[in-house]
């Protein structure tokens, strides 16, 4: 069984060491006004000579040069997944489409994303424009295949292979992103379970050396009280949010997965359970509810999150208890035109 979401990260390489240190000067430099002269470094350091030129094709069949059509002088998003990925694949797509929604049409004019199969075989270009389709993808966020050395080469540039298990290109799955700026040289990981307004963040304004307009001023004095949040809470922003809400919201139609509201109380605990720590086997076992799920909601799948009894546990009880809390508050506030 494939253990994505705990398996010990490799090392960090060199490559991504070395990036740290270009964060940290650039930084510096920018504070010194100097950032053109380093920005040159960096692209030189991180252009050509480093990044494979290979070619690779695109969900909508198109052949690209990765250094040359897809990073080169751009802000990119770069992450590997497969189509048929029974863990964390979903979850990190959906995270990705959060962030899109987020940068709106940025994404394609100066953000661009891109999802790289490692199982080449099987996903093909037609396999992959359907598994975009699935998630409503919108454009400048390309899906593409190639050859496995290729793509192997591609993982390992991007510190994003694990020395340890590649032998095996499924079980060698490193499930983080890449996020990075080529021509100033700029370059993080970025965990699939980040905040999306924080990635969006990164890579809107942090890799554009916050050139674009943010918000107004704002005053300290007036920033709201930072809240504890529970362990449920915390794995439901971070494992849940991406595809589920709590209740009624403006985007819930838009969301890849069914509203939760009350779901404690409308299936068995025991049901709930099982399909938290083991949603694929249910769906192989032809659970009928599963398979329902499944097919409501165009066959996206239900990540296996490898949640613990305990993590099952506090996120249950943070759906329960903010179930209560929203359908409380329609009765004390029902919506305009409905009746108490």
């Amino acid at each position: 069984m494939r253990r994505y979401g705990r398996k010990r990260q490799p090392a960090i390489p060199v490559f991504l060491s070395a990036i740290v240190f270009i964060v940290l000067i650039g930084n510096a430099l920018d504070i010194f006004g100097s950032t053109a002269a380093a920005a040159g470094d960096a692209g030189t350091v991180w252009g050509a000579d480093y990044f494979p030129n290979v070619p690779l094709v695109t969900h909508e069949a198109k052949t690209v040069r990765f250094f040359d059509d897809l990073i080169k002088n751009k802000v990119v998003v770069v992450n590997f997944i497969y189509t048929n990925c029974p863990d964390v694949c979903p979850l990190e797509t959906a995270q990705l489409r959060e962030v899109q929604k987020i940068l709106g049409d940025r994404v394609g004019r100066d953000v661009f994303m891109y999802s790289i199969t490692i199982d080449p075989e099987f996903d093909t270009p037609a396999v992959l424009k359907e598994y975009a389709e699935k998630f409503e993808v919108g454009p400048g966020w390309l899906f593409l295949t190639g050859k496995e050395a290729d793509i192997t080469l591609l993982r390992r540039k991007l510190g994003l292979y694990s020395d340890e298990q590649g032998g095996d290109k499924l079980e060698g799955h490193n499930v983080s992103s890449i996020v990075g700026n080529q021509k100033t040289g700029r370059w993080m990981k970025m965990s699939p379970f980040v905040n999306p307004y924080i990635m969006a963040t990164q890579v809107g304004s942090w890799l554009h050396n916050w050139k674009n307009p943010g918000n107004k001023e704002q005053d300290y004095a007036a920033a709201p009280k930072v809240r504890n949040i529970l362990k449920g809470e915390s794995l439901f922003r971070s494992r849940c949010a991406a595809c589920h809400s709590i209740g009624p919201r403006e985007d819930a139609k838009k969301r890849v997965g069914p509203d939760l509201l009350g779901v404690t109380g409308k299936r068995d605990r025991a049901w709930l359970v099982r399909y938290l720590t083991e949603p694929d086997k249910m769906r192989a076992e032809k659970d009928p509810l599963a398979v329902a799920l499944f097919a409501e909601y165009n066959n996206r799948t239900m990540p296996n999150l490898r949640l613990n009894t305990a993590e099952i546990d506090a996120l249950l009880a943070h759906i329960e208890e903010e179930s209560r809390r929203i359908q409380l508050r329609e009765v004390e506030h029902p919506p305009q035109g409905r009746p108490r």
